[in-house]
């Protein structure tokens, strides 16, 4: 067993990194200040520590801002905002259980947040058209992987778009990845210039937090580790 010094020290070390992790969330309204380059740099080199299978690093991802970030939501307000999708991968949401539980209960905690009641339809049509403006981030990515990959290199992605997150995070600013940017994903190749070989996973609006919004206020609960981590010996 570890001894309560070496306990103590461990603990310190991992100080920074649950901070970060536990002040990491999704946020939906954003300042229209963008990073400066070499902050874009830093963020995304560290991000490409994660690990993957055999390190093959099966990730590509392209970043708009400015004119290209504006084409983008333009293009994705008149395609998916109209119901007309083109995804390389399907979305099946079948949550159910638990699951569904704790979706309709973050659901909840946005809509009161946004002064939206069950009625009002037309409130929730422009509070899920806020996803295709990016919530106003200067800047957004669309993750990519080869039309080879599957599953295992999916998880893959799956870690470097947490190490991403997690480096926007260190880096001072916030972000917010989104399934529905994925909904599309020849509108975002033809704007990228990318071949049909790369096949687009899902986006992530980022940049510097409006504290102001009451959207950004919410705080989803998180299970006990208990619920989902199971020791055995």
């Amino acid at each position: 067993m570890m001894n309560e010094s070496k306990l103590r020290d461990g603990l310190l070390q991992a100080a920074p990194f649950i901070e970060l992790t536990s002040k990491r969330r999704s946020v939906r309204g954003f300042l229209p200040d963008r990073l400066d380059q070499d902050v874009l740099d830093s963020i995304f080199k560290t991000a490409n520590h994660a690990p993957s299978n055999a390190n093959t690093q099966p990730w590509h991802t392209y970043v708009a801002c400015g004119e290209l970030r504006d084409h983008l939501s333009q293009r994705l307000l008149e395609t998916v905002g109209k119901g007309e999708n083109q995804l390389d991968f399907p979305y099946g949401y079948k949550y159910e259980g638990e699951y569904r539980q704790r979706q309709l209960d973050v659901g909840i905690l946005l809509y009161k947040a946004l002064g939206i009641t069950r009625e009002d339809k037309d409130g929730k049509v422009r509070a899920w058209l806020r996803n295709l403006e990016f919530f106003d981030a200067p800047h957004v990515c669309f993750i990519f992987m080869p039309d080879w990959c599957e599953i295992r290199e999916a998880c893959d992605v799956g870690m470097y778009a947490q190490n991403l997150m997690l480096s926007i995070a260190a880096h001072g600013a916030v972000s917010c990845p989104q399934t529905i940017l994925g909904y599309n994903a020849d509108v975002v190749r033809e704007a990228f210039g990318i071949e049909q070989n790369l096949k687009l996973l899902f986006g992530i609006s980022f940049g510097l937090e409006d504290k102001s919004l009451p959207e950004n206020q919410i705080v989803p609960e998180r299970v006990a580790p208990g619920e989902n981590t199971h020791f055995y010996e």
